[in-house]
């Protein structure tokens, strides 16, 4: 399957469950990995052809600025927001990541994948990100 990724999007929001989440922010970092046939795209270089990642950037921008105590329930509605805007996708992957979480000791992130459709383990893996 071919890919198309949009990787490290940064936003400043309010998710958590803790006051000080939702009062100071945070950052969160969200990358997106799409399965689609780029056969047409590769061969006309025209922008109907492939997956507007500018559209995609405005989905995730409009689901981060939406308070949820779960990044769970944040990946959760960026992918149902996608998979309603862009069924052409044969699957895809949300990554969203937050930066410093609030445990009892060092962790430079927490993060939740979901993966839709045909997606394997394989594709979206953001296992060697450095976010």
């Amino acid at each position: 399957m071919d890919t198309i990724e949009l990787e490290g999007m940064e936003f400043k929001a309010y998710h958590g469950c803790l006051e000080h989440e939702r009062t100071e922010g945070n950052i969160f970092i969200v990358d997106f990995c799409g399965g689609m046939d780029l056969t047409a795209a590769s061969r006309t270089d025209r922008l109907e052809d492939t997956l507007d990642y500018g559209a995609v950037y405005d989905i995730v921008a409009k689901e981060m600025e939406k308070p949820s105590d779960l990044l769970e329930h944040v990946a959760g509605r960026i992918s149902d927001a996608i998979e309603t805007a862009f069924p052409e996708l044969d699957g895809f992957s949300i990554r969203v990541s937050k930066k410093n979480p609030p445990v009892n000791g060092p962790a430079a992130w927490s993060r939740v994948t979901l993966r839709r459709g045909c997606m394997s383990s394989e594709d979206g893996d953001y296992n060697n990100s450095n976010h």
